[in-house]
């Protein structure tokens, strides 16, 4: 790498939530994570017009994963590149770009069964087509250890770190150590309240190859994730930061993991509970949010860890 590159934020508004993109303003310019369909007309070109950059110019879409918050701009930010930049996801996750159904097929196979609502698969699938903004094919499949060049010899480095979904990955500014992970590091989850993950074992491991090889100089989350007291990180955190909020990760899913085991082991039981068939988990954990609540992470992460433990009977 001959120069370092700057890293500016890009803010969109969805509902409650905002969504984060980022600039990497290389000679090739790069974009990590796209929001939802508006994003890259309402968020990203105004705020890269405020800095002097044009979105007709990005030539990179880097995906970290498949949810519709972080690829559901692809497509209208490749249309406003006027089709030129390139389209990089991992494979395991690529058929959430190629298929809206994909997103609802998720939905069934995981929390869904859990969430007692008639018109779930209805919603997950109205919601898909409201703010996926188009089926697309990739034009680069990864599954980690890729090296992708920006120009300048500025080169970005793709690691597998699944577990929030099969196909998640950090890409990495070579020589600076800006580590972008989306939904890698959920700490103690954003304003859900509680991490979800689809695979605790391989989220778990991911947060320790971060942690031990990866060592973030910079770290860029996908979500302004909270620490066990509440309060958010902001979503631009330093090296010290950084190791902070992968070591309190870890410490949460180890306290989720051994209230699910335990609620697993003890026989799952059907109550009135909301958190039902988990609700001594939820107890135990002091989880009193709406499970409801799209992406409803804890029954994600509960489902996750019945899914573990079948396995290894």
């Amino acid at each position: 790498m001959t120069h370092a590159v700057d890293i500016h934020p890009l803010v969109s508004p969805w509902g409650r939530f905002g969504l984060y993109s980022f600039f990497i303003d290389a000679p090739e310019p790069a974009v990590v994570d796209t929001g939802i369909a508006s994003s890259p007309a309402e968020g990203m070109a105004p705020a890269l017009a405020a800095i002097g950059r044009r979105v007709e110019d990005v030539r990179w879409i880097l995906l970290t994963h498949g949810h519709i918050d972080h690829m559901g701009g692809a497509y209208a930010l490749w249309e406003l590149t006027g089709r030129r930049a390139r389209v990089v996801i991992h494979e395991a996750d690529a058929p959430m770009l190629r298929s809206r159904r994909a997103h609802v097929e998720e939905y069934l196979a995981g929390r869904g069964r859990y969430l007692d609502d008639p018109e779930g698969e209805a919603r997950v699938t109205a919601a898909a087509d409201a703010v996926v903004s188009g089926e697309m094919e990739p034009s680069l499949l990864v599954r980690g250890g890729e090296t992708l060049s920006l120009g300048g010899g500025v080169t970005v480095s793709v690691h597998a770190v699944p577990g929030h979904t099969p196909g998640s990955v950090a890409y990495v500014v070579d020589g600076q150590r800006s580590v972008f992970t989306g939904d890698a590091v959920q700490v103690n989850g954003a304003a859900n309240g509680f991490p979800g993950y689809t695979d605790p074992a391989a989220y778990r491991a991911g947060l320790e190859y971060l942690r031990d090889e990866v060592r973030p100089r910079h770290l860029y989350l996908g979500h302004p994730y909270r620490r066990a007291d509440g309060t958010p990180y902001g979503v631009e955190l330093d090296a010290a930061q950084a190791r902070e909020a992968i070591d309190q990760s870890l410490a949460a899913e180890g306290r989720v993991a051994a209230a699910a085991y335990g609620c697993l082991r003890a026989g799952l039981r059907k109550t009135d509970s909301p958190y039902s068939p988990f609700a001594p988990a939820a107890e135990e954990l002091g989880y009193t949010g709406d499970p409801t609540l799209e992406p409803s992470p804890f029954f994600t992460s509960m489902h996750g860890y019945r899914a573990r433990l079948d396995q290894n009977l």
